[in-house]
């Protein structure tokens, strides 16, 4: 039950973050939010420590946590990193996946050409790219992949919330990527899914320019 708590308040908190609804330096006092949620500070404390390792939180003054203030250099070396990484496993999987996961895959794809709800686009988007990590079949470089998605998954999936023109390019990226994968062509699939991973970028870096005084 403390677990299903954390998650909710953490989930809470990210949407307010990533939404602007939260200012950076804003404090995070553990008292206040417990009242807030009407709980112990013991699942807030667990929220709060996954804030931090989302990199959406620092410790203040007195370790207090505040807001973390996000520049688009701060994401970028994130979002470089998590491209490189995911860039090759997705080479990788041209290779490996078995035909039943490339049909699966496809249909992923479709399934979010059929969807115009971004908050459920963003499960499918979740689903696609897990799909292409487990299909390399690399374990030391999927979990590199995790500890980056749990920096960067925040923000990624704002990207459908904050601009709508992301469903489309989002989607028109995925089909390419399947294709290359499709006909294995590991290159291909490489250049597409670091392309992509830019382009979630670049609609970032616009959201944090609008939300600049």
């Amino acid at each position: 039950m403390t677990i299903r708590t954390a998650e909710n308040i953490y989930e809470t908190l990210v949407d307010g973050i990533v939404a602007g609804r939260m200012a950076p330096g804003e404090p995070l006092v553990e008292q206040a939010l417990a009242e807030q949620f009407g709980v112990s500070r013991t699942p807030v404390r667990e929220a709060l420590h996954r804030l931090e390792q989302a990199n959406l939180a620092v410790r203040g003054a007195r370790r207090a946590f505040v807001v973390r203030r996000m520049a688009p250099e701060d994401l970028a070396e994130l979002f470089e990193a998590a491209g490189e990484v995911e860039s090759a496993l997705a080479a990788l999987s041209a290779h490996r996946m078995t035909e039943i996961e490339r049909r699966t895959l496809v249909a992923i794809v479709d399934e979010g050409h059929a969807c115009d709800d971004p908050a459920a686009y963003g499960q499918i988007n979740t689903r696609f790219h897990d799909a292409i990590k487990a299909g390399a079949r690399n374990t030391i470089l999927a979990g590199t992949l995790d500890e980056l998605n749990l920096r960067t998954s925040a923000w990624r999936a704002a990207n459908f919330v904050e601009d709508r023109r992301r469903l489309s390019t989002s989607r028109a990226e995925h089909r390419a990527i399947a294709d290359a994968i499709l006909a294995q062509d590991a290159e291909a699939t490489r250049r597409l899914m670091r392309s992509h991973v830019a382009s979630s970028y670049m609609v970032l870096v616009d959201l944090l320019a609008r939300r600049l005084p």
